[in-house]
């Protein structure tokens, strides 16, 4: 079970796993593959469930007002795991425990893919204020 929402595992592929991400695309799969695996862990990645959620149902004026069934095309998306059962992407991520190939600490921008470059910055806890 779980410690919080934080801290899940399950098993995948029959290895126990700490969930890293579900509903994760293709590329942010690839990402978290290569950024793990550089950081000596095994990644395991199965596609993830189809989503339980009932078909949206739209109402057409030109057809009277009848239900129409909207197509969706379902997304493919991926669970991400790691054999390391202890990982907790939360912990790595703060106390700085991840790298990336060109040798900077990994920061929440950088693993949230909102920078392409990791800037190791000064924790806010070691800051001069003074």
């Amino acid at each position: 079970m779980a410690i919080n929402k934080n801290h899940e595992f399950e098993e995948l592929d029959g290895v126990k796993c700490a969930i890293v991400e579900k509903n994760a695309s293709t590329e942010r799969v690839d990402f978290l593959k290569k950024l793990l695996e550089y950081n000596k862990f095994k990644v395991v990645v199965i596609p993830s469930p189809p989503p339980k959620a009932a078909p949206a149902v739209a109402t057409s004026e030109e057809e009277g007002g009848q239900p129409i069934e909207s197509t969706t095309i379902p997304v493919e998306t991926f669970t991400v795991g790691v054999t390391d059962y202890t990982f907790n992407s939360v912990n790595a991520i703060f106390g700085r425990l991840l790298h990336t190939p060109d040798g900077h600490v990994v920061t929440l921008a950088y693993w949230q893919q909102k920078e392409l470059v990791s800037h190791d910055e000064i924790p806010y806890f070691e800051i001069d204020r003074g």
